[in-house]
């Protein structure tokens, strides 16, 4: 369970691991660290998957010491897992077999901004604040916001998204290149700052959502964008959680480019007014936001006001000042936090899936019965734009019953997906949780490829082992 008490977890050979943690301490002094309460900081905290801790963790300064630390661990066939900051939610950073966690803090440059080009070149470890911060007065901006301060590294390797995919796409869209240290320790570099390339295989799209089973990310290229001349938004109540997504699936079709667009339902919207003291009436919301010039906003604005009074929505509450978005946003932001309001000392558990467009209203509507039906407390928020919404499952931990009646509901969710033709995870990723749905979702034939390509790169599955495909 997470937040337990961190066990050692390592199988492999004992001496070989103290062996290559005596060389790692050699070389890199007090930039390795094996004290039980670091090591159990980098594996799984955030979910109810096990907390499955690192022999040592190690904090590179550059390339070069990865490719070191590559190099040792793959002569004794002993584990290595990048770490981020330690925020996502499949169980990417445990270490089932050991090893060595690699956390990217000390790796956090803004090496080149190219704002002409609309592209930039980072180290891993840099957030997303803090490169947004870099760029705030140079006109441009990085759109993919998780909710979470992650590392871009972290959100690359996990294909993040977040609040603004409807409008400037995910993490796949808007990496141009990667630097990554191979599993034998060389670098491989995928691609340049050209905005499209037929030359070869895409490799950048093959490792942006590999999770660090192919290879460890050293260095990003990112697609930049302008900052808008406009930004308008705010909240608009409706009747139901259906009208809400029936209310997103006419602006989506109807071609209005809205920048961002959440769902909360009743629960939800109770719990951040509780966390984050806004007020708001306790109906299913949509939070929006439109980007654009004067102009183009306020007619958006206006068509997807015509949209909500349609469907029984509004009136549309606008948050005119910057201050007052930005409070919005973070309360959004927070809004797994704040279910912690709604039942104190419950276990958190998020999950997500995603769907095509045309049937979310129906997949939403069909888990909130299986919700009340399930006897559980589980508000829904959602990336509605893209057909994508999250539970949050408020767990008792220690009632055996009501576990496995949440671990059914989040069965079900997955079975529900697949059924409209969606996946088990639109932006959480698989990592060890969802590693079991990969075969309903993509077939045995996929599944054969993606180890076969495992096989290829990391012949001696030493790379975050255990996820995403196991190779025995």
């Amino acid at each position: 369970m997470a937040g337990a008490e961190a066990a050692d977890h390592n199988n492999g050979d004992r001496e070989a691991v103290d062996a290559v943690i005596a060389k790692l301490a050699q070389k890199f002094g007090n930039r390795l660290v094996t004290s039980r309460a670091v090591r159990a900081q980098h594996a799984n905290t955030v979910t109810w998957i096990d907390n499955q801790p690192p022999d040592a963790v190690v904090f590179p300064q550059g390339t070069e010491d990865v490719q070191e630390v590559v190099r040792l661990c793959a002569a004794a066939r002993v584990p290595v897992i990048a770490f981020g900051t330690g925020t996502s939610l499949e169980g990417q950073v445990n270490a089932p077999r050991g090893g060595v966690s690699l956390d990217f803090r000390d790796m956090n440059r803004v090496l080149a901004v190219h704002a002409e080009d609309l592209d930039c070149v980072v180290e891993p470890g840099i957030t997303r604040k803090q490169l947004n911060e870099h760029l705030r007065d140079q006109g441009v901006f990085f759109p993919i916001d998780p909710g979470a301060d992650a590392s871009l590294g972290g959100m690359a390797a996990t294909r993040a998204s977040g609040t603004n995919a409807v409008r400037y796409g995910t993490m796949k869209d808007n990496v141009l290149a990667l630097k990554a240290v191979l599993a034998n320790g060389e670098v491989m570099t995928t691609g340049r700052r050209a905005k499209k390339s037929s030359a070869g295989y895409d490799l950048t799209r093959l490792l942006v959502g590999s999770e660090g089973t192919l290879g460890i990310i050293t260095e990003l290229t990112l697609r930049l964008s302008g900052i808008p001349e406009a930004i308008s938004g705010g909240v608009c109540p409706f009747p139901s959680v259906e009208a809400c997504c029936r209310a997103t699936i006419m602006t989506i079709q109807s071609g209005i480019p809205v920048a961002r667009i959440e769902l909360l339902d009743v629960l939800q919207v109770r719990a951040v007014n509780s966390y984050s003291k806004l007020g708001l009436p306790e109906t299913p919301m949509l939070f929006l936001e439109f980007h654009g010039t004067d102009a183009s906003v306020a007619e958006q604005s206006e068509r997807f006001g015509e949209i909500a009074k349609e469907l029984g929505g509004g009136p549309f509450d606008w948050a005119l000042r910057a201050e007052d978005r930005t409070r919005l946003w973070q309360a959004r932001h927070d809004a797994a936090l704040s279910c912690k309001t709604l039942r104190p000392g419950a276990h958190i558990v998020a999950t997500d899936v995603c769907v095509p467009i045309s049937r979310l209203a129906e997949c939403v509507v069909e888990t909130q019965r299986d919700i009340a039906d399930s006897r559980l407390m589980a508000p829904i928020v959602g990336h509605v734009g893209d057909g994508n919404f999250h539970l949050t499952l408020l767990v008792d931990m220690d009632d055996a019953d009501e576990v496995a009646r949440a671990q059914a509901l989040s069965q079900r969710l997955v079975d529900r997906s697949l059924a409209m033709d969606g996946t088990c995870t639109g932006e959480h990723g698989v990592g060890q949780g969802k590693m079991k749905y990969l075969k309903a979702e993509h077939g045995e034939p996929a599944l054969a490829a993606m180890r076969a390509l495992k096989r290829a790169l990391d012949p001696l599955d030493i790379l975050n082992p255990g996820k995403i495909v196991a190779l025995s």
